[in-house]
């Protein structure tokens, strides 16, 4: 289960039992925000793409944006396509509903959108459909698996 591969990434770190784990779901923004009682604005999504056929990115962005294709594809220099789902479990080893970028399998690198430095902390989900973790945007960048850097391929929240 990808919660227990989480967990074991973050015992590396001390971490472990900084992940909250709901009784209810927060594999949507909104169902996250509802069990962390926080705005949706602060959950950290976690976004799969595929950017040739077996090379795939996460994008990291805040709760309350979308990706904006033509920012995706000037840095990317590749028109923007989610993962099917039935390939997003194959490229980075978590779920729909649990995907995050923490303790992904190798090859697949991790952006995290400039979206998110609005906040002190925001909320990535833990591998699972019901877990979460808070960290700043230091803590995010150090323990993302395969980090590359920070981007602006998002469009601002309204």
């Amino acid at each position: 289960m990808s919660i227990e591969k989480v967990k074991q990434y973050f015992k590396q770190f001390s971490l472990e039992n900084k992940i909250k784990e709901f009784p209810v779901s927060s594999a949507t923004v909104d169902l996250a925000a509802k069990a962390l009682n926080c705005q949706p604005c602060r959950i950290a999504k976690s976004l799969s793409f595929k950017i040739a056929d077996d090379k795939a990115v996460i994008v990291v962005a805040a709760g309350d944006v979308r990706v904006d294709n033509k920012k995706f594809k000037n840095f990317f220099q590749k028109k923007l396509k989610m993962l099917s789902g039935n390939e997003v479990k194959d490229f980075t080893g978590h779920e729909i509903g649990g995907v995050c970028p923490f303790a992904i399998n190798n090859g697949v690198d991790v952006y995290l959108d400039i979206s998110l430095k609005r906040f002190d902390t925001v909320f990535p989900a833990c591998g699972s459909s019901n877990s979460a973790i808070e960290l700043t945007m230091e803590e995010l960048e150090k323990y993302s698996s395969n980090f590359k850097q920070w981007i602006d391929v998002c469009c601002q929240p309204k």
